[in-house]
């Protein structure tokens, strides 16, 4: 069998280059070794995928080679992949600045890429294997476990290893350093952190409990909200600054930002002497947390019994919570996978490898990781269609 474009993961990037690519009338072909198409994009934000975030930028991208992401998403910005969403009719809602997710389910955006893949005359193929890859006079060879095809182009679109229950291999690299390009090291990105069991253990009672917090590491601040899970730390600030969290570093917590606690308490001292600390974090954090607290730091006497010394302590405690993680979660639950294939061996114009014509890698398996809240896909839909418009 003889294709144009071969694509080789039918997730987000994959199905947004095989419809581009079909639109220009080239014969396109995806494969995909699982039983569903856009995996990821299904179980995506709670099951309605925030599907991009109309405040993205380069700024919201991490990669060794920070400019490589610009001229893609400058020639696909969020507001194009909008447009596309909104001729098919799909509602949406805006749940944060910017963050758009579907009204329905996240199953209408695969519907729709497997529509525009049908009217653009791409064929998708799943739970299509492919066992070698060989470069041939003109093309590629692909040898999957019922035929082999020859194309070409061939784009990997395979993903990362985050989430390896859906089917998550290190195909994408192996393909990369097979044609000889530089592939840096992975890690998990945007994942909940585990702690040490004595902390694991004091944090236990809180289980289930959110609370706005601006968490700091690597000289990166975020705030957002905090989850206390039975494993350890989650939510959108845990998943944020674990992008950016080296192991053994700590991570900064500051449960009431906006604030000055250590001012908060001298005035409350001044105006009730007899009041306590716990009675001002009843005020601003749930009472289970500040039971928490004041148990733990021992945080039990009148107010007029604290120096100013013993106050900033205490907002010291609130405000600089410096936690050394036992360490994530890993690929398990990770959102992305950091690192990937050297965007240096690869155009920032087309995704294509520089020495190896015809060979192009988009998406996940790239070094190009996003912030949460719709800006991988972003990439995946950018890359995909930079790809798409030249295979």
């Amino acid at each position: 069998m003889h294709v144009d474009v071969v694509i080789i993961g039918a997730g987000a990037a994959g199905l947004m280059c095989a419809a581009t690519a079909g639109y220009r009338g080239r014969r396109v072909l995806v494969l995909d070794h699982a039983r569903k198409a856009g995996q990821k994009i299904l179980m995506s934000g709670g099951g309605r995928c925030n599907f991009t975030n109309l405040n993205s930028t380069p700024n919201q991208f991490l990669s060794a080679n920070p400019r490589f992401c610009i001229s893609a998403l400058k020639r696909y910005p969020p507001q194009a992949f909008l447009d596309l969403v909104e001729r098919h009719g799909i509602e949406h809602v805006e749940k944060a600045a910017g963050q758009l997710f579907c009204a329905g389910k996240a199953k209408e955006i695969v519907d729709m890429l497997l529509t525009e893949c049908e009217w653009a005359g791409a064929e998708v193929r799943m739970t299509t294997g492919v066992t070698t890859i060989d470069a041939i006079e003109g093309g590629y060879r692909i040898a999957t476990d019922s035929d082999t095809i020859t194309a070409e182009s061939l784009v990997i679109a395979s993903g990362g290893l985050s989430i390896p229950t859906m089917g998550a291999t290190p195909f994408g690299y192996e393909v990369a350093r097979q044609f000889g390009l530089e592939v840096l090291p992975t890690r998990a990105g945007l994942v909940p952190f585990t702690l040490h069991p004595d902390l694991k253990e004091r944090l236990a009672p809180l289980a289930g409990m959110s609370i706005a917090v601006a968490a700091t590491a690597s000289g990166m601040r975020f705030e957002e909200p905090l989850l206390f899970t039975h494993r350890g730390l989650s939510g959108p600030a845990m998943l944020q600054i674990s992008s950016f969290w080296q192991p053994g570093e700590p991570l900064v917590i500051d449960l009431l930002p906006g604030r000055d606690a250590a001012m908060d308490l001298a005035a409350r001292r001044a105006a009730r002497p007899q009041g306590t600390v716990l009675q001002y974090l009843d005020e601003h954090l749930p009472r289970r947390l500040g039971r928490v607290l004041c148990d733990w730091h021992g945080w039990s006497r009148p107010l007029q019994e604290y120096a100013q010394s013993d106050l900033q302590a205490v907002a010291d405690a609130l405000q600089h919570w410096a936690i050394h993680p036992a360490g994530t979660e890993g690929y398990r639950t990770a959102e992305v996978t950091l690192g990937g294939v050297d965007t240096r061996g690869l155009s920032s114009q087309t995704m294509e490898a520089q020495r190896q014509p015809g060979l192009f890698f988009i998406g996940e398996v790239v070094d190009v990781t996003g912030h949460l809240g719709g800006h991988n896909f972003q990439w995946a839909w950018a890359s995909g269609v930079a790809a798409g418009q030249v295979v």
